[in-house]
């Protein structure tokens, strides 16, 4: 064993007073100047709108101006990168989703960033199903049950829609859960792949709740399940995957993000700062009015999570066959 000396041991007892006076000093200051959240997506979407509610409220809390800035292209990908490579202070925050933190790594070779190693999870800002949509008017595919069977009767002909390579992904783990063949058909958005099923160019598309309650309150598709562990507030009567025997658990989110190397205490200021904000009842009723689930995590459940996340999506592409651009 080696021993210490006295100097030592003292100057080691210097340095960790120091840092720690250093991480509080950092608590109580922060922020001084004004907080940017980056948006990889255009205006108008639901990460935008949900960034902006939080911004509202975050400038109220932290006492300082919170400005939303849209970075959108390349899906989302401009926008995480500009973060990940920001200066890791806390003033430069990210309003990411689960397409470019859990989905991109199974679709890209090579990203410009490690959604693991350069970006720090603050805290989950929202969460939202995915409806399993068929057109209302066709008689044989009211139910899971009915349009599992009309697939299997209808091979080759038998259809989805999507709009990104993540529907793709989350379409092919539902025909693997439920044993069906679907040919998958390209959308430019979410809202066309809801009309290719309204109009019966599609057999059924997995959409995410905002498209989908926009098409169901059209009145021409029909909801037959969510994807997400528990019924929800927007489709009550909607049963869940689960329910009808699937064994599939799919939740999109939108959460907040820094750069990695951002100092523990502004970390934990915002995650604490973001519990607040999630927590009030103005905000949790603006959040649900968007067809989403308002919630807040810690940074270490929220980084467990994506963990969980990105191998599952590696290995459904894998298995699907789906080569990474």
């Amino acid at each position: 064993m080696t021993l210490i000396p006295e100097r030592g041991l003292r100057a080691l007892a210097l340095a960790a007073g120091l840092l720690a006076a250093t991480c509080a000093h950092a608590d109580d200051t922060y922020p001084s100047k004004p907080i940017t959240i980056v948006v990889g997506y255009s205006t108008g979407g639901a990460n935008d709108l949900l960034a902006r509610v939080v911004a509202e409220k975050m400038s109220t809390l932290l006492k300082q101006p919170v400005i939303v800035e849209n970075k959108p292209g390349a899906g989302s990908i401009i926008g995480a990168n500009f973060v990940a490579k920001a200066k890791p202070d806390g003033y430069t925050l990210l309003m990411g989703a689960s397409g470019p933190i859990s989905f991109n790594p199974s679709l890209y070779k090579k990203l410009p960033y490690d959604p693991q190693k350069d970006l720090t999870p603050v805290s989950l800002v929202g969460t939202f199903p995915l409806v399993l949509l068929t057109q209302k008017s066709n008689p044989d595919t009211g139910s899971l049950p009915a349009l599992a069977a009309y697939a299997k009767g209808h091979p080759g002909k038998s259809n989805y829609s999507a709009s990104s390579a993540s529907f793709q992904l989350i379409t092919e783990l539902f025909k693997r859960r439920t044993d069906t063949q679907f040919e998958y058909i390209p959308y430019k958005g979410s809202y066309e792949s809801v009309m290719a099923v309204s109009t019966g160019d599609a057999t059924m598309t997995l959409a995410d709740s905002g498209p989908a309650m926009q098409g169901i309150s059209g009145g021409r598709v029909r909801p037959l399940a969510v994807t997400s562990p528990s019924r929800t507030g927007f489709l009550p009567d909607t049963p869940t995957m689960k329910e009808l025997g699937i064994d599939m658990n799919v939740e999109l989110w939108s959460g907040l993000f820094v750069p990695a190397g951002t100092p523990p205490a502004v970390v934990r200021k915002l995650e604490a700062t973001m519990k607040t904000i999630m927590d009030d009842a103005d905000v949790r009723k603006r959040v649900e009015g968007m067809s989403i689930t308002p919630v807040s995590s810690t940074s270490k459940a929220f980084a467990a999570r994506i963990a969980e996340e990105i191998p599952l999506w590696q290995k459904v592409a894998a298995d699907a066959g789906i080569q990474p651009n």
